[in-house]
């Protein structure tokens, strides 16, 4: 009995989750070929600084951050918390997420892969022959997959937005805007990450060490 009341608990939180995901519109706009955007790093290495927040239900931080990207798939995510109270660190190689051994916050704080990367303005998801795309006016939209669905959304030639539909509902997403920022949600667990940059600038390679996990 208590496990059989421990499963119903559990899928209780879940289906309270998945209801508090908002729905999925269908696409709007004119039916257009799915050609779209490179979406990719730009060639060389970069440092983007940024100021970054994380909310989950009752839980926030914040503070300052880095992230040492490297075209064309790779990049370190550095998170400091204010007042000098420690942080953590991130690898992504990829499609790969690595994180310190037992500093399970950063995997809560950072969002999955694909959504890592299209907050830094890279599409990464896994490709598919099922795709459609609309535009309206200056904003391309396309659905790539299904079981999950990834949503795509484009200004111009900038990734604006990626949101992972499951179900019918839009599970997480990310948003961002023309200076780099961005923002990634979670609504079923109510949590947020924000990240604000202040600075982006190419450098020179990064030493090999950073990439060690």
């Amino acid at each position: 009995m208590r496990c059989t009341c421990s499963r119903l608990a559990i899928l209780g939180a879940v289906c309270v989750g998945l209801a508090c995901a908002p729905k999925a519109r269908s696409l709007p706009g004119a039916p257009t070929p799915a050609r779209l955007p490179a979406a990719q790093l730009p060639p060389g290495y970069q440092r983007v600084d940024f100021r970054w927040e994380f909310v989950e239900r009752d839980l926030a931080a914040r503070g300052e951050g880095v992230a040492r990207i490297a075209s064309p798939d790779s990049a370190r995510v550095d998170l400091f918390l204010d007042g000098g109270y420690g942080g953590g660190w991130a690898l992504l190689i990829g499609d790969r997420l690595v994180t310190p051994e037992g500093a399970g916050f950063m995997r809560r704080y950072i969002p999955p892969p694909a959504l890592l990367w299209a907050a830094f303005g890279r599409l990464a998801v896994p490709p598919a022959a099922d795709t459609a795309a609309r535009r309206e006016g200056n904003t391309l939209r396309a659905d790539i997959g299904r079981g999950p669905t990834w949503r795509v959304t484009f200004d111009g030639d900038r990734l604006a937005r990626l949101e992972r539909i499951d179900g019918g509902r839009i599970v997480e997403r990310v948003t961002r805007v023309a200076d780099g920022s961005a923002t990634y949600r979670n609504d079923g667990a109510r949590r947020s990450l924000v990240l604000r940059v202040t600075r982006t600038r190419g450098v020179p390679e990064f030493d090999a060490t950073i990439w060690r996990p």
